[in-house]
């Protein structure tokens, strides 16, 4: 059930305190929760339908799914046949259909001799309920076949056609991203407003962006603040249906839901069944991360031989939102390979998918495509490649004056006091191994000081002893001759060990 008060929430019109005046509000007056919204003055009658016009509409009849009617019924079928359904209402929960829909696949089951109405439910006033349908030994038959053909078991597909065209509708670079709005989802971070200038373009691009630049320097910071500036709603669909086939795009792993079952679950500010095509999730524009482990296959459609249904890849479930590849360039896949199947969707737009018949088809590519690397550009792409990412942004090593205020910054977040005399201790320590200031320094030396104290069981403090330590652990001893080929790093002295007592 789409809850609409975390939908407006998500959007940025409303609070909860919002939420709870209009709650009030409907429960002394009556009427619906937008109309009491509007009522109160929190929001606009055209926000409302502007609002409802983004809300895939529920289906009112069987051809309004835009699926072949026989494969829903297959759906059915198996639904009941594994999950033991019996009643209309539990089926459309399965599926995610009005109940009014579900009641027509039945009657075609009665008149197909596949099911059988073995009477109704009691209400709790008394009266009789739903009917209750059981599969005859035709239908358990028809629903074994159907599984041969394919294991899938949960939420009705949406048809291709109507996911393309759902994509094209919430593209990413519709939604205007503010000054402000940026500012606030970077405003735990330390960066300069040159930088933002930058940023904020290609935030509203809708294009390919590179972000290089020595290690630890927040090129994943960045990376993952920008994947939660966007405030609009999107919807994705649990699967769709391609040549009879279903691909599953929804991943409770990887997308973020709007609701959670907030408030209390109130069902007054719930937009009803008959509102809403709950085949299609409220959703965050999804983040979408993968590092080293990219492959070129995990770019395709994934078939299961075994539940013979198909897995959208990873660029698929991250469309109207952000894919980032982390440290490009060390990937199991050359990078070569890996920007020479991204050069059709960066160019065009487009994707083709295919299926294991070797049918092709097209969906639209729209989402943020992130190239994220501490390699030098020039060694992972040619320039006619590098032509093709319109923005490409540099994270340089801090000065020494940004260095102190993150440390700083991170010392009182943590309740630890920064002394000159601990600053200028990291500083040396830093400077002896000929090594650059970095702004993830900071952060690893506190949470080193922290653990430090925890196990001497004190209260948290920097001390020359516990700091020494984290700086131990920051550089690796290049002296050490199990290391093969020796960094650009001097020894650090090693304090000698406690006197021992007995």
């Amino acid at each position: 059930m789409m809850l609409l008060g975390e939908i407006l929430a998500a959007k940025g019109w409303v609070n909860e305190d919002d939420i709870e005046r209009a709650l009030d509000y409907q429960r002394q007056n009556g009427g619906r929760f937008g109309d009491c919204l509007v009522k109160l003055g929190v929001i606009t009658r055209e926000q409302i339908e502007s609002l409802f016009s983004e809300i895939p509409k529920a289906p009112t009849r069987l051809a309004d799914l835009d699926v072949d009617p026989m494969l829903v019924l297959q759906l059915m079928v198996k639904a009941m046949y594994v999950e033991n359904l019996a009643r209309a209402s539990q089926i459309a929960d399965a599926l995610k259909l009005p109940q009014s829909i579900v009641e027509e696949l039945l009657d075609m089951t009665v008149e197909r001799k596949l099911t059988e109405v073995v009477g109704q439910t009691e209400s709790l006033v008394g009266a009789y309920g739903e009917k209750r349908y059981v599969l005859s030994t035709a239908g358990k038959d028809w629903a074994v076949e159907s599984l041969d053909i394919s294991q899938y078991v949960g939420p009705a597909p949406v048809s291709l056609k109507s996911y393309v065209a759902r994509v094209l509708q919430q593209r990413i670079s519709h939604e205007l991203v503010s000054r402000p709005a940026i500012e606030e989802a970077f405003s735990h971070l330390v960066i300069a407003d040159r930088f933002l200038d930058r940023l904020g373009p290609f935030i509203n691009s809708g294009e390919a962006m590179l972000i290089y630049g020595p290690a630890g320097n927040g090129k994943t910071s960045i990376a993952e603040c920008i994947g939660h500036v966007f405030r609009n709603v999107v919807y994705i669909p649990y699967c769709f249906e391609v040549d009879g086939n279903i691909v599953k795009v929804f991943d409770p792993a990887v997308h973020r839901l709007i609701f959670k079952g907030a408030n209390g679950g109130e069902q007054p500010i719930s937009l009803q069944r008959d509102e809403s095509d709950l085949r299609w999730v409220p959703c965050h524009r999804p983040m979408i991360v993968t590092g080293g482990e990219l492959t070129l296959d995990m770019l395709d459609l994934k078939f299961s031989e075994i539940s013979k249904f198909y897995e959208a890849p990873l660029h698929i479930k991250a469309l109207n939102g952000i894919f980032l590849i982390d440290d490009f360039g060390r990937q199991r896949a050359e990078p070569e390979d890996i920007l020479n199947r991204w050069i059709m969707p960066l160019n065009n737009r487009v994707d083709y998918l295919q299926l294991h018949t070797g049918k092709s088809f097209q969906v639209p590519f729209d989402e943020l495509v992130i190239f994220s690397t501490n390699l030098h550009p020039a060694e992972l792409m040619d320039p006619a490649f590098l032509r093709r990412i319109s923005y490409k942004l540099e994270t340089e090593a801090p000065p020494e004056p940004v260095f102190r205020q993150v440390f700083e910054d991170m010392a009182r977040n943590a309740t630890l006091e920064l002394t000159e005399d601990i600053y200028q201790q990291v500083l040396d320590t830093i400077r002896e191994n000929e090594a650059p200031l970095a702004y993830f320094q900071p952060k690893f030396i506190v949470n080193q000081v922290l653990a430090s104290c925890k196990f001497q069981s004190m209260a948290p403090q920097f001390t020359r002893e516990n700091v020494e330590d984290a700086m131990l652990n920051l550089f690796v001893n290049s002296s050490y001759e199990g290391l093969g080929k020796a960094t650009a790093a001097k020894p650090l002295p090693v304090r000698p060990p406690a006197a021992l007592t007995a």
